[in-house]
């Protein structure tokens, strides 16, 4: 991945107008094409952006792996892009996605997003749809969304999203959706 956007020609010229930050990344929100919820928060390099709009299922860069990450190569649940949207700024994208499957969090829920603030408190206020060894064959910790990593890491993890650009260069753990 390289530092910054490389200039194109032809198809991929749209490319050109995204504002990547220094590690290449660019935000990208998934938000359900039918009811409008958000359903999760990921990073996008060019290449994810570009595989995303050739194919129609929605790919993002996956800093922990280091590599493309196609959604739902692991649990089934892919996303079917009906849009991409930018932001005002350039440096926000929006996937509008038909979620096969109803689940985008690697938690087993619809949404990544299950959890509410509520007098100081985060509680959990979205129902676990299928148990995340159900779907992985494995268990996947929701304190850590990025790969099986251990507890402990979610305060980073938020601290990383909160953000414009991570601490690490953009490849610490945490990609902030289901696989």
């Amino acid at each position: 991945m390289s530092a910054g956007p490389e200039k194109s020609t032809g198809d991929d010229a749209w490319l050109d107008a995204v504002r990547f930050d220094a590690a290449g990344l660019v935000p990208v929100i998934a938000q359900d094409a039918v009811s409008g919820r958000i359903l999760m928060f990921a990073w996008a390099d060019r290449a994810a952006l570009a595989e995303t709009r050739a194919g129609g299922h929605a790919v993002y860069y996956s800093r922990s792996r280091g590599r493309l990450w196609r959604k739902g190569e692991e649990s089934g649940h892919r996303q079917i892009v009906r849009e991409v949207r930018l932001d005002c700024d350039a440096d926000a994208v929006l996937y509008v996605v038909e979620q096969v499957g109803g689940i985008a969090c690697h938690t087993g829920r619809a949404s990544c997003f299950y959890r509410r603030l509520e007098n100081g408190t985060w509680t959990e206020v979205d129902p676990v749809l299928q148990e995340p060894a159900a779907i992985y064959g494995r268990s996947k910790s929701p304190a850590s969304p990025a790969e099986g990593g251990g507890q402990g890491r979610n305060t980073a993890v938020v601290s990383e999203r909160n953000s414009p650009s991570p601490p690490d260069g953009g490849r610490g753990q945490g990609e902030g959706g289901g696989k």
